[in-house]
């Protein structure tokens, strides 16, 4: 098993895993954690409100919300919100359950998987739709069919 330390690549056996799991492409899975948290297990974000207050966080690889820790505790499938830290593993298979569910909700569709981010909401279309395309783009870096580089403080992406 792969550990919080181990390179991006350490991973794919996971994404694998969970993929198969879930019939969802590992590399889609895996475009979505690069998108999420730079493919860094280790990492949490806060979300806040417009007034600035601290609403949830996310976990690790996936980012996986705090909304889901109390179900996931009551599920028995961690014992806290640092097991989404410590267990990379556990985090891609918990982020790719998240997606299937919402696939059923919505469907197998780029908007749809942008509601992994932004909610189901109408009025949210805009930003699923963002969110995709920003998956996308990752997807296809990942399947090496455009090359990204950084020049001047921003990230420059061709077709390979």
């Amino acid at each position: 098993m792969a550990s919080s330390n181990s390179p991006p690549d350490t991973f794919d056996a996971c994404f694998n895993s969970a993929g198969a799991r879930y019939q969802i492409e590992p590399l889609l899975l895996k475009a979505m954690a690069k998108g999420e948290s730079w493919l860094r297990p280790w990492v949490t974000n806060t979300n806040r409100d417009k007034k600035g207050n601290p609403v949830s966080t996310d976990y690790g690889l996936m980012q996986i919300n705090s909304t889901h820790v109390p179900k996931l505790i009551r599920m028995g499938i961690i014992q806290s919100a640092e097991d989404l830290l410590k267990r990379p593993c556990l985090n891609i298979q918990i982020g790719a359950w998240i997606l299937a569910s919402h696939f059923q909700v919505c469907g197998v569709t780029w908007n749809c998987l942008g509601s992994y981010n932004a909610g189901f909401r109408k009025d949210r279309h805009e930003t699923r739709e963002q969110y995709a395309n920003r998956i996308w783009g990752f997807y296809l870096e990942l399947k090496g069919l455009r090359v990204c580089r950084q020049e001047k403080g921003k990230r420059i992406c061709e077709p390979s």
